[in-house]
């Protein structure tokens, strides 16, 4: 059985010692207790006595005896000996393999340690890592870790690494194969059929069904509409919506409808029979969802779009008016300085007026004036938008038919009004609108939509319903049951006895109380706390003063000054940049593998074990190919193996996807994390967030029109996660420019590497009471730089507390009833949150109906307000703060520079028509950005040192101030080399340059 996915870590560190043990880890197995001693004391000679115990503690470490018992780390020899009174050096003489054999039954017998085969301890092993593999679809190399945790805590002894991984690779087996018979079994003959049928490849175009159905939809017009429909209804028709595949588990079949998205269909077409029909099966169910939500975004973006259409050409009509507008109104100005002057009788008031401008030029104004202008209510242009009906009937009742959309109770009314436009669609008639549902319609809609005679107009009706249809859709209270995008929020949140069940857990994680008041005590003490000391402290603090405005009282602070550069600290920078080699990026990334084994992380999408020769150099040049923007041709060079363009072509296809981006860019940002030069600039505790834009020439559904940022184009925002030790730790694809703060929680809730971010610190536009409320309750401190502070209101709990010249300012009063009404749920939002069952983007967006909060997101907001003025108290009162907050966030701008700079290719224009490729491709992005940042901290660090050695002065103040984003030293563009020496593939660091000179 072959045993290729083992990485060498995971070969070198099975069963054996290869570092000392840490303090913690002798603590934790070797420490020796009193039963213990007794037992070890029963022996006799000293050296028996430290060999049993050494053993003893080896097998609790390892899960193993070594073959060689003497072979053990010093530390541990130091830490027995010292506990067992007895001199290290008798430990030479534990030799005697009888002794040994037989010291290593009795600690087996003693401490229930078992042999791997004896029963029924392996069968239970076997079951478990049957269970683990069928439920998850994890990798190989992960369950042979888990297993062999498992066999440690059970206490089972550890077999042959061959033994082990051949385990895991038949276990694997045999859960695949289930896999594709429980999927074998979900359709009918016939549908089996035309599963197969979506390999056929056409003769003219050459391509086959699946090729077309597993493109999603790029286009947001009509017609791209109709084809996301069409697509949809292709797709549905497999069945899949009627196979009950709920046995399943969700995650294997996804794994394998990916797989089926990007593989080859002559691959798939050669595969076993059973795999071949379970690929499609498993394709037919993942995008029989994903379809749907496809379809509903281009719909949803198309008719948004169409709404501000509309106002924008009414906007430009309007202003081709203002000529007509403005004489009309001029003389409407004239009547009414007429009816305002008193000198004029009231009898004589008709006379006078129509002396100076005729009845029928009054009617023309008052008529002019009717016509171009709105209601101050009226927010849609209705004339517009009707104007183009026609275009919407060519796909409303194809959508009308696909979806079958639910609702919560806020929007019954809008679903009312829906199914009456889907159930009369074929109705014929004067009557067909006669019984239309009018339930929570505006006087003004009314007005449009109701003709003489109270005829409804059916192009009103319909665009009223479109209008009501799509705010909801926004608000999470119209929803699609079984959808990733579009399903029902609430539902997923934690509730009846699976809340009950976590509630006690998710209170003692986030240290609340079940009753707000008990919750609230401190955070009122904090408060009143703050309150004081920044009072106390506002004579003798500069930066900050309350001036009146109009009546208002409003803050000034005073803007931070440029912090001025020593003079040893430009030295440091010159030469420490000085020192650095120069390197070519394949180079960098080959070395930065060597260090961190990061391409391990890069797995088949299908096959685990798949491995080939010189795997890391091809998915190195193709790291290049997505970071740089460019073509695979830049890279390919034939004659070798790794480069050749067909082999390129099947790892980016395989290898790269976000599942194994992500994590081997957690083994960059977990490496980075223990070199001690990034310690210096930071724990890990410390994070901003912000975004990086990219305009996206090629249709795509996930771009958005914005000026400021994409000109006349269209783009994409990745929202960048930035650690204090310059890493990035997560990235979010985010259409347009949405609002950043819906994006903040996923950011940190959902990355997976070592840091654990405390505090997050972002721009003005990641800033809302709801997004304080929600960090406050999981445990993390948010940290905006406010744009206009002088603007914000400054919140108090205690309404009778004297704070002095902060009385001026603590004006808002936090409601406790509010938050004590709805406590409970929000520990609910909270618990849902941590347990990762709801997603907090769309989450957040339930909070709020139609840009107001909902009764929950105003107690969110109030309890968040708390923490809001604790926050600004702090910010007013205390000029490191932000300081420190300016700092964090110039990293992350700085770190966008390399970006932009590595990603240089194509004018820095995003050329991925899909979210996945997107999120592929910026994912990539990031990990040779980090690649980059951990190379130079290693350089730098190691420059540092030499510097030290030559007894440069050196001091911690001016090394906190470096920064490992400069990229001067590094060919980024240009002819690409993977050639490295056998030194730097062993981890071994090239050799600084010199110091030629003295610089001042």
């Amino acid at each position: 059985m072959p045993v290729e996915f083992l990485t060498k870590d995971q070969e070198l560190l099975y069963g054996k010692f290869i570092e000392n043990p840490s303090f913690e880890q002798l603590t934790k197995y070797f420490w020796l207790d009193d039963e213990d001693l007794r037992i070890i004391f029963q022996h006799r000679n000293d050296y028996n006595r430290l060999g049993f115990a050494i053993q003893l503690g080896t097998v609790r470490f390892l899960g193993t005896f070594l073959s060689n018992p003497i072979d053990i780390p010093k530390n541990v020899i130091i830490y027995v000996s010292q506990q067992l009174k007895i001199d290290e050096e008798t430990f030479l003489m534990y030799t005697s393999s009888k002794n040994i054999q037989n010291h290593r039954k009795e600690i087996c017998m003693l401490y229930g340690y078992r042999d791997f085969t004896k029963e029924p301890y392996h069968w239970r092993l076997v079951r478990w890592l049957y269970t683990r593999s069928w439920i998850t679809p994890e990798r190989p190399s992960i369950l042979f870790d888990l297993a062999t945790a498992r066999c440690i805590e059970q206490k089972i002894l550890l077999p042959g690494v061959t033994v082990m991984a051949r385990l895991i690779a038949q276990v694997r087996d045999r859960s695949t194969i289930r896999l594709w018979k429980e999927l074998l079994k979900l359709p009918n003959e016939n549908q089996v059929k035309i599963l197969e049928g979506l390999l056929v490849v056409d003769e003219k175009d050459k391509k086959s069904k699946l090729d077309v159905l597993r493109q999603p939809p790029t286009t947001v017009s009509v017609t791209g509409t109709i084809k996301a429909i069409e697509r949809f209804e292709e797709i549905h028709s497999l069945g899949a919506g009627n196979w009950n595949s709920s046995k399943i588990p969700m995650g294997r079949i996804i794994m394998l409808a990916r797989y089926a998205a990007t593989a080859k269909i002559q691959t798939i077409a050669r595969m076993n029979y059973e795999r071949r029909i379970a690929t499609l099966v498993a394709f037919a169910v993942i995008f029989n969802i994903s379809a749907q939500d496809d379809m509903i975004d281009v719909v949803e973006q198309f008719l948004t779009e169409l709404f501000k259409r509309s106002n924008r050409k009414e906007q430009k009509t309007r202003l081709r008016t203002i000529k007509d507008l403005d004489l009309s109104a001029r003389k409407l100005k004239e009547v009414c300085s007429l009816l305002l002057d008193e000198n004029i009788s009231d009898v004589d008031m008709r006379l006078v007026i129509f002396s100076i401008i005729s009845k029928e030029d009054l009617n023309r104004a008052v008529h002019t004036v009717d016509k171009l202008t709105n209601p101050p209510e009226q927010t849609v242009a209705f004339d517009e938008l009707f104007s183009s009906y026609g275009v919407v009937r060519r796909f409303l009742p194809k959508f009308l038919l696909a979806t079958e959309f639910k609702s919560t109770s806020a929007a019954q009314s809008v679903l009312n009004a829906w199914n009456f436009l889907k159930n009369n669609e074929n109705r014929k008639g004067k009557s067909k609108y006669a019984n239309a549902t009018l339930d929570g319609i505006s006087e003004l809609w009314k007005k449009t939509i109701i003709k003489s005679k109270n005829k409804i107009s059916s192009c009103g009706y319909t665009f009223w319903v479109i209008a009501q249809l799509l705010e909801a859709l926004k608000n999470h209270d119209i929803y699609v049951e079984n959808s990733d995008r579009y399903g029902d929020t609430r539902a997923k949140l934690l509730q009846g006895k699976a809340w009950e069940i976590q509630r006690p857990h998710i209170l003692r994680t986030l240290d609340w109380k079940v009753s707000a008041e008990e919750s609230l005590k401190p955070l009122s003490e904090e408060l009143d706390k703050a309150y004081k000391e920044t009072a106390e402290r506002w004579n003798i603090n500069p930066n900050v003063k309350i001036e009146t405005f109009d009546g208002k009282d409003r803050l000034i602070l005073s803007p931070l000054d440029k912090l001025e550069e020593s003079k040893s600290l430009k030295q440091l920078r010159k030469k420490v940049q000085s020192l650095i080699p120069n390197t070519d990026l394949p180079e960098l990334i080959l070395e930065v593998i060597s260090w961190t084994g990061m391409t391990e992380a890069f797995t088949h999408i299908s096959e685990g074990n798949s491995r080939v020769e010189d795997l890391d150099v091809s998915i190195c040049a193709v790291l290049i190919v997505q970071a740089c923007n460019i073509g695979i041709e830049t890279v390919v060079q034939k004659g070798t193996p790794a480069l050749e363009y067909d082999r390129l072509k099947w790892v980016e296809q395989n290898y790269l996807r976000v599942e194994t981006l992500t994590k081997a860019n957690a083994k960059l940002v977990g490496y980075n994390s223990n070199l001690k030069l990034a310690q210096t600039w930071g724990g890990g505790e410390v994070a901003s967030a912000d975004g990086l834009r990219f305009v996206t020439p090629v249709k795509t559904t996930t771009s958005r029109a914005n000026s400021k940022y994409f000109g006349r184009g269209r783009g994409v925002t990745y929202y960048n996660f930035v650690s204090d030790q310059f890493t990035g730790f997560h990235g979010i694809v985010i259409p347009g420019t949405l609002r950043d703060s819906m994006y903040l929680i996923e950011g940190i809730l959902e990355q997976q590497t070592t840091l654990k971010p405390k505090e997050i610190m972002t721009d003005t536009a990641g800033y809302s009471d709801i997004v304080f409320g929600l960090f406050g309750l999981l445990g993390y401190q948010f940290s905006p730089r406010i744009a206009d502070i002088g603007k914000t209101t400054f919140w108090r709990l205690d309404t009778t507390a004297d704070y002095g010249v902060l009385n001026k300012l603590a004006k808002g009063k936090i409601h406790k009833d509010l938050i004590g009404r709805y406590w409970d749920d929000m520990l609910r939002i909270a618990g849902s949150l941590k347990m990762g069952v709801v997603s907090p983007t769309e989450l957040i967006q339930t909070l709020q109906r139609n840009g107001k909060p909902t009764m929950l997101g105003k107690s969110l907001g109030e309890f968040g307000r708390i923490y809001k003025t604790q926050y600004l108290l702090t910010y007013v009162d205390d000029k490191g703060y932000r300081r420190k907050i300016l700092t964090q966030l110039n990293r992350g701008e700085s770190r966008h520079n390399l970006a932009r700079a590595v990603f240089y290719g194509k004018k820095g224009e995003l050329h991925q028509a899909y979210r996945e490729g997107q999120e592929d491709q910026l994912g990539a992005l990031g990990l040779v950005v980090n690649a980059i940042i951990v190379w130079n901290t290693r350089y730098m660090e190691l420059a540092i040192e030499n510097l030290r050695k030559s007894y440069e002065c050196v001091y911690i103040d001016d090394i906190k101030r470096l920064s490992p984003l400069g990229y001067e030293h590094i060919n980024i563009m240009g002819k690409y080399s993977f050639k490295v020496s056998e030194e730097i593939r062993k981890g071994m660091l090239r050799s600084l340059l010199t110091l030629e000179t003295e610089i001042e």
